[in-house]
């Protein structure tokens, strides 16, 4: 089992920045993609993005691409998503995902993942 604690979510201003964090235990998940995805108030729960379990691989959501960056450290079993230029409708919270299967290149399918956070509010104010 897997247990993922998301952090780093807050309130910003439009054009500022933040840097989500995914921790993960109970197992050393360097070997497994990884994702970030988010849900705002009365919409469905969208992709952002992914990355492969080498870290070499990465895809973006169009409406984030250009802006955002995720990333892993393996050593900290940590997952990133660093966030620039937010805009309001970034607004959501953000949840971190990862799959059970090792060795896996980078997912966009929600319904793929097999472990997910809690999530961590973001608010991007106008």
């Amino acid at each position: 089992q897997v247990q993922l604690v998301e952090s780093g979510g807050g309130l910003v201003q439009a054009g500022g920045s933040l840097r989500l964090s995914c921790a993960a235990s109970g197992r050393t998940f360097s070997r497994y993609a990884a994702g970030w995805f988010r849900q705002a108030p009365g919409k469905e729960r969208e992709f952002v993005a992914a990355i492969s379990w080498t870290g070499s691989n990465t895809y973006y959501a169009d409406s984030v691409r250009g802006r955002f960056t995720i990333s892993r450290d393996s050593a900290k079993n940590t997952v990133y998503l660093q966030m620039n230029s937010l805009k309001p409708e970034d607004t959501a919270v953000y949840m971190c995902a990862v799959v059970r299967t090792p060795r896996t290149p980078a997912i966009i399918r929600e319904d793929e993942y097999d472990y997910w956070g809690q999530g961590t509010q973001v608010t991007v104010s106008s």
